[in-house]
């Protein structure tokens, strides 16, 4: 949790103001038993009014400093607490954005929400104890006793007991609770996923009438952090009456043996008073050590989680020397290429070798899990290849930064993402910069036209957070006038025409050929009536190239090809 802190540097000063005020406030409530003392002895006893008066008024006085001083210093440490949080949150957002697609699923996005938010809100809150108790309970606790002893020294043998006592007790408590507050972050990453998937999943759970299933495996995982909640909540109710129990003796005690020594002569009821005070205040500040002994434990666990984040290394970075000079405009070149997901046993492709030209559709066809999508998620350097490489204008593309490669690519994946904004915000995000007529220029292209003038607001439709007020179809249009209105040199359709009918599918591609005429081209798709006019077909098969050539040629050629036209296609379509 120490390495987390060193992002409080742009919060200096209001740490030192913290400690400052929260040392100030720590004088006052030292001094006070001190005064409380002089009024008995000097005021009360005596029948001085005006010394009453003049004590009772400076006590007052401190009283209001400490009181100023603790506003102003829970002001300060909140305001550092959550600028702490902000960059944080803000140093985490960074480094996920980073994460190649391996990171994301080896961490989990459950898991990466969680430390986002919860975790982080538990180090904001720690941070608050901290920067108020770090000086107050240390100094609370030593000074008491320091001036304990100067009132009255055989006195103190009882805060010698109580105090070890006071320890043992906490520790004990405080290695039951530890564990369980470990054990809540895991139990919330739990309530997190099942959450997610069940939000996410709402229409498949529906469909298969496994509402009350979903509802049982959340019932399940929230009582699994209720009942560790329970158990905090068990010790911590055991802890409070048992420190009250112990903290109350104590004042018994002293008031039974300060009353003896009092009787005896040998201490005045204004010392009595005054060790009472700094004995409760000592309690009080071992139980907030106690509180920060138990809280600490929970932030620790999650910094720990945390730093997880901020440790974890990115696989795909850019290149120390970027090339940014390039000899076409779109050209791509797979070399033998071979690839493999993590802990998979074989390679997802093997030997990948094809050439991709500006002005050319290149289509790729395979069954499923034949390894299409993996080979078109390499090109912008989602994932990195294991042996190979891959040539884009000349240049490697691990040779290129991840910016430069990108803003080539305008990529539509096979599952059509849309974010929540207007219909206009989602096709501009492609590019920031376009303007009101390209944002129509491409939904006609797209075929989106028609349906977002049927829309009351338009291209001001707003669209809910994943595009669930839209069809999977109107998905597919948007994402593909996302790609076109950012006018790049490199196409890439991830199966993107899976959801049009044939006719809209048809009049797409006709649309598509004038407009990206110049641009490379590659398409993935299941129908063999997307592919049949493509410049280039290649066919996949369990990982390697089974065929490559025109629609004519792979007929003659490729029996894979065959068995998958055969199977679309009546033979009167086949000739």
């Amino acid at each position: 949790m120490i390495r987390l802190y060193r992002f409080l540097k742009p919060f200096t000063a209001m740490v030192i103001g913290v400690f400052l005020f929260v040392f100030l406030q720590t004088l006052g409530d030292l001094y006070l038993p001190t005064l409380m003392s002089d009024i008995i002895n000097d005021g009360v006893m005596q029948g001085d009014t005006d010394k009453i008066l003049q004590i009772g008024g400076l006590m007052l006085l401190v009283a209001g400093g400490g009181v100023i001083c603790a506003i102003i210093a829970s002001f300060l440490s909140s305001k550092a607490a959550v600028g702490l949080g902000t960059v944080l949150r803000s140093k985490v957002f960074k480094r996920v954005e980073s994460f190649s697609l391996h990171e994301f699923d080896k961490i989990g996005t459950a898991t990466l929400i969680t430390r986002t938010t919860n975790d982080i809100n538990q180090i904001q809150m720690v941070t608050i104890l901290i920067m108020r108790m770090m000086i107050s309970a240390p100094m609370m606790a030593i000074g008491g006793i320091i001036l304990a002893m100067r009132r009255d020294k055989p006195l103190t043998l009882v805060l010698a007991v109580a105090i070890p006592l006071l320890g043992i007790v906490i520790g004990l408590i405080a290695s039951k609770m530890i564990p369980l507050f470990r054990m809540v972050q895991v139990k919330i990453d739990r309530i997190n996923l099942i959450l997610r998937e069940k939000l996410t999943g709402i229409r498949v759970i529906r469909a298969f009438n496994t509402v009350e299933r979903e509802s049982k495996r959340f019932d399940e995982a929230n009582v699994d952090l209720t009942e560790n909640y329970i158990k905090v909540n068990r010790i911590m109710a055991f802890m409070m009456p048992t420190i009250m129990l112990i903290m109350n003796f104590t004042s018994l005690a002293i008031l039974w043996f300060g009353g003896i020594r009092i009787s005896e002569g040998n201490m005045d009821l204004g010392q009595l008073s005054a060790f009472t005070q700094y004995a409760m205040q000592i309690m009080f500040s071992m139980l907030m050590l106690a509180m920060m002994y138990i809280m600490v434990p929970r932030a620790q666990a999650a910094a720990v989680r945390i730093n997880e984040v901020l440790d974890t290394v990115p696989e795909i970075v850019d290149p120390k020397n970027i090339k940014d000079s390039y000899s076409g405009k779109g050209y791509i070149e797979f070399r033998d290429v071979t690839f493999s997901y993590h802990g998979a046993e074989e390679p997802a492709l093997k030997n990948i070798s094809f050439s991709a030209k500006p002005g050319e559709v290149t289509a790729i066809i395979g069954s499923t899990g034949a390894g299409k999508s993996t080979l078109i998620n390499l090109i912008p350097r989602f994932y990195d290849i294991d042996s190979g490489s891959i040539i884009i204008d000349g240049v490697d593309v691990r040779d290129m930064s991840q910016e430069n490669l990108r803003a080539k690519i305008g990529f539509v994946p096979q599952k059509a993402v849309l974010f929540s904004g207007t219909i206009t915000d989602n096709i501009k995000f492609g590019n920031d910069g376009a303007t009101d007529a390209e944002i129509k220029h491409a939904a006609e292209i797209a075929q989106a036209a028609e349906f977002i003038n049927g829309m009351d607001s338009g291209y001001n439709h707003e669209i809910a957070q994943g595009g669930t007020n839209v069809s999977g179809g109107q998905k597919q249009r948007l994402s593909i006038a996302r790609a076109l209105v950012r006018k790049p040199e490199i196409y890439v359709f991830d199966d993107s025409f899976s959801a049009l009918d044939f006719k809209t599918d048809a009049k797409l591609r006709a649309a598509l050929k004038n407009e990206i005429a110049e641009s490379t081209v590659i398409i993935v798709a299941q129908r063999v009536g997307t592919v049949m006019d493509a410049d280039r077909i290649i066919v996949m098969n369990e990982g390697k190239i089974a065929g490559m050539g025109t629609h004519k040629e792979l007929l003659n050629t490729c029996d894979v090809y065959r068995e998958i036209v055969s199977s679309q296609l009546s033979e009167e379509e086949i000739a």
